[in-house]
């Protein structure tokens, strides 16, 4: 009587199991893609993430085994978790420039001939942000001085006649 009062687990065939592993790696993989291809789209912006090229195949399309599917999985969690690291580093970069544009901006004679292009900021386009001295020499000497933005991209010429 004993023996029915305790309910024994169905085994699972040792194909399944390995089934089960491969369909949970293949939707870890699938997901960390995904992450990896959003990480890209949200550092373009910023200059993009470094290039990194896969490891050549030794083979040519064939089914992976479960130890292929853990290094594939492991590897692109690396690079996600480079990616991220990246993108917060540039962001606290470009963070900090906004500050310190802000900071130009109420004291620009504290900040003398500073530069700061859009990219810097994470603004679009090819503009700079500049102290320089107001009515040239006389506003250096007499301590008078502006932050300008520049008008950005120089303008495009065509061909010219040899």
């Amino acid at each position: 009587m004993e023996l029915l009062e305790h309910p024994v687990a169905p085994l699972i065939a040792p194909e399944q199991g390995e089934r089960a592993a491969r369909r949970s790696l293949r939707a870890q993989i699938d997901k960390l893609e995904r992450e990896l291809a959003d990480a890209f789209v949200t550092a373009y912006p910023m200059g993009g993430l470094e290039r990194v090229d896969p490891a050549p195949s030794q083979a040519g399309p064939r089914l992976l085994g479960l130890g292929e599917l853990e290094r594939v999985r492991d590897e692109l969690a690396a690079r996600v978790r480079e990616a991220r690291t990246s993108i917060a580093e540039r962001a606290d970069v470009q963070a900090a420039n906004r500050v310190r544009l802000e900071k130009m901006l109420l004291d620009p004679g504290r900040y003398r001939f500073v530069r700061i292009a859009n990219s810097d900021i994470g603004e679009p386009g090819c503009g700079e942000w500049f102290v320089r001295p107001r009515l040239g020499l006389i506003g250096m000497l007499m301590g008078w001085w502006e932050v300008k933005l520049s008008s950005g991209c120089p303008l495009a010429t065509g061909l010219r006649a040899p």
